[in-house]
């Protein structure tokens, strides 16, 4: 799960920096750029970098596989479809596809929801690791 966390996330940063040279054009040829595409960018650019550092934390909480997938996936789709809502429901005027973003939100919400819950409940003594493992963070 950790490196499907991760792997979203430095892809996700690929994609916000091919829309930030997108967006460095149309300023560059004269135009300007609409605030649906510079919404869009800043939450994927956000989500990712929390994508990258959920894929490096989640390992250390030592929970059970059922939990660290439904983090993930609830995760992954938050980051994704969030941004692609905004740019969607108000770049290409599919105005319908507003009301989902409550979705996505609830999604990110809820994988955030699981992990203060794994913080608040781990063990304080040691490293701060469940289980014992001494698993290194870059272990997958």
């Amino acid at each position: 799960m950790s490196r499907i966390l991760k792997t979203s996330g430095f892809l996700g940063l690929t994609v916000m920096m091919v829309v930030g040279l997108y967006q460095n054009y149309l300023i560059a040829a004269g135009g300007t750029v609409p605030q649906w595409l510079i919404g869009g960018h800043a939450h994927l650019g956000v989500l990712s970098i929390l994508a990258i550092a959920l894929g490096v934390v989640l390992p250390t909480f030592g929970m059970g596989a059922s939990i660290e997938r439904i983090v993930t996936w609830a995760f992954v789709v938050g980051q994704w479809a969030l941004p692609l809502t905004v740019w969607l429901a108000a770049g290409f005027e599919l105005e319908f596809l507003h009301p989902t973003a409550f979705l996505w939100g609830l999604l990110l919400v809820l994988a955030m929801a699981i992990m203060s819950w794994q913080s608040a409940v781990q063990p304080a003594e040691g490293t701060g690791e469940r289980g014992g493992s001494g698993a290194s963070l870059a272990d997958d």
